[in-house]
């Protein structure tokens, strides 16, 4: 099957200017079908979610989402994000890669994501997609866990794999995300 990869309009780490997060040069897109057809789903949790560990051969076309925090309030930026205004660590201050993961979701997975942009799915759906890049993670430290809000959301009905999670899994990860960006901060330009 042929892989027609297309970029969520909630994945900015391919995006010029001011960036919030993980931040990519575009060549690495080009490179991702090949990860996609590599990828073993059975290791998937929810069906046509993926989540694919990239090779430390790509980690020079990236820049880490994070950074270690800090307490110095000059260290920071405000930004608007996905919707909301908050706080984020300045780029220069961004950790080394670790480690380079793609959520990629299979078309059919996308379209049954309680949070997908009907608009946005629909010029995918014509433009052939067979595959969409959810998000490009450049990582330091320990795994990064979703932001907090993001978990909540998650939780709340935005995603389908967090309604697979038992109340045992929902407080373990609770405590990774707390614990976490108690000490991890995302980037920005």
């Amino acid at each position: 099957m042929s892989i027609i990869l297309r970029l969520s309009n909630v994945c900015a780490a391919f995006s010029f200017g001011s960036v919030v997060g993980t931040k990519a040069d575009i060549s690495l897109f080009a490179l991702l079908p090949g990860f996609i057809a590599e990828h073993d789903t059975n290791k998937d949790r929810a069906s046509g979610q993926h989540f694919i560990v990239l090779p430390k051969g790509v980690h020079d076309l990236v820049v880490a989402g994070v950074g270690k925090r800090t307490d110095n309030i000059e260290d920071y930026e405000k930004r608007m994000w996905r919707g909301r205004a908050d706080t984020f660590l300045k780029r220069k201050f961004a950790a080394p890669v670790e480690g380079v993961a793609a959520i990629v979701y299979t078309i059919a997975a996308y379209a049954a994501d309680p949070d997908v942009d009907t608009a946005e799915l629909s010029a995918m759906l014509q433009a052939g997609a067979t595959h969409v890049l959810v998000a490009l993670l450049a990582f330091a430290g320990p795994a990064a866990p979703p932001a907090p809000w993001t978990f909540i959301r998650n939780l709340a009905g935005a995603n389908n794999e967090a309604l697979l999670l038992s109340g045992d899994e929902i407080r373990s990860k609770a405590k990774e995300v707390a614990d976490y960006h108690a000490e991890w901060c995302v980037v920005t330009d």
